[in-house]
This record gives structure tokens, sequence and C-alpha cells, in this order.
């Protein structure tokens, strides 16, 4: 498993090497890993990216640059692919700003190695999709906001559980408390 991650990485890591060389390398090199080494075309790249396919054709036809978050958002999702290509994953539906703070893509809970895979939503509508894709894409499991988790249990056939954000609560209200002065 380690030499086949390290693999893995070495995509990712391709990919940011050559955005650092030239806008002609960095499109070359992003081409030949989503159709050669992903086995994927632009459209299903860009679905699992969750980057508008237009945005993905002008990138590899360099009528457009990646801004960093689409360039983050390309490499985590390169990683993603390759990390959950063998093996069951729980998805976690949530705000970018949310997913950002998950250091780990795997982690050992109750002595079990689980791979955890981010799907990003900014609204009801976005995270109901990204329930059924996570499904679809072979999850074991899914976490979620309370908000949507009443609505994705009932069209799902994989457990659904509802995270519940105590500590980011009180610091919110302490920023608006701040914030009323």
């Amino acid at each position: 498993m380690g030499l086949k991650r390290l693999n893995f990485m070495n995509v990712a890591d391709k990919v940011i090497k050559s955005a650092f060389e030239s806008d002609e390398v960095f499109q070359k090199t992003l081409s030949t890993v989503i159709k050669e080494d992903l086995n994927l075309t632009a459209v299903d790249f860009a679905k699992k990216a969750s980057i508008p396919p237009s945005t993905l054709y002008k990138i590899l036809s360099g009528n457009r640059d990646p801004n960093i978050k689409t360039l983050r958002q390309i490499v985590k999702t390169i990683r993603d692919i390759k990390e959950t290509d063998s093996g069951d994953f729980i998805a976690v539906i949530a705000a970018r700003s949310v997913l950002d703070n998950i250091v780990e893509t795997k982690k050992k809970i109750a002595g079990r190695l689980v791979t955890i895979r981010e799907y990003s939503a900014t609204s009801m509508e976005e995270a109901i999709i990204a329930a059924v894709n996570a499904e679809r894409d072979g999850a074991k499991a899914l976490v979620c906001a309370p908000i949507v988790s009443p609505t994705v249990e009932k069209i799902l056939n994989i457990p659904v559980t509802t995270m519940i954000p105590k500590n980011s609560l009180i610091v919110a209200i302490e920023l608006a408390l701040k914030k009323m002065e």
C-alpha cells in the first residue's frame, strides 16, 4: 500500500511541478494525467473536481489560467481519486472552509484505517447532489450537516451521520459579540 500511495502522490506532484514550469507544460501534463493516469475524460474529471467542464476545457486549451482555488481542487481531486481507487471510504459533505480543516485523509478509528473523502457543497442542493455522488463513488457511509441529513437519509442506501459543530458554534458566537462592539 505504501508504494502504491507514493506512486499516486507522484501523479499529483507531477501536476504541481508542471504548474511552476510553464503554462504549456502544465496543460500537457494535466491532460496526460487526466487521460492516461486517471483514465477519465475531461468532463468526468471536471465533475469529480466540482469544476465546470467549460473551465477545465479552457485551462487545458490555454485559454484560461487556473486560479489558486481551482488548482488546489484539481490536485486534491487527483489525490482523492488515486487514494480512494482501492478501498472503502467515508464521505464528508461540508463547506470548503470546514473541509480545509481536515488534515488527514486516512485516519485510524476504532482500530480500523478509514479513508475520508471530501465533498464540498455551498447549498442544500449541492449537498444533496454531493451525497448522491458520494454513494455512486462507493462511499460506505456519509457525514453531513444537520440541515441536510434528514433529506439524504431518505434517498441513500448507506448510513448517514450528522456532525454537530459544538466548539465552532461557541467561537462563532464569541466573534459575533466582538463584532457587535
